[in-house]
């Protein structure tokens, strides 16, 4: 089950726009999972490879929380600020203005 559900997670975070991002909760509740939060994370920190554009992904407050995982504990912050999203103190500014919702976007 673990696996499958890391899948889903992951062809949801491959359809977050350029310059959006959306949070671990969202993409829960979109499973129709909505205290799923943490094995959203889980999942999303064991993407490497699978060709998923996990810095688009933050939590409800938009912090960098999942930088750890990533090559250099930067290129999560470099990768987001390359698509326009404003970063500051490893934390989204402005997140309404960069939120994707998956639960308004897909269907």
């Amino acid at each position: 089950m673990e696996n499958n559900f890391f899948e889903k997670v992951y062809q949801v975070a491959r359809q977050i726009p350029h310059g959006k991002v959306t949070t671990y909760g969202a993409i829960g509740q979109y499973l129709g999972s909505p205290k799923s939060a943490r094995m959203v994370g889980w999942a999303i920190n064991k993407s490497a490879k699978k060709n998923v554009p996990a810095h688009r992904v933050v939590n409800k407050q938009g912090l960098l929380t999942g930088k750890y995982h990533f090559d250099g504990v930067t290129l999560m912050e470099q990768l987001l600020e390359n698509e326009g999203v404003v970063v500051k103190n490893n934390q989204i500014q402005e997140m309404e203005i960069y939120f994707w919702d998956p639960n308004k976007e897909l269907i």
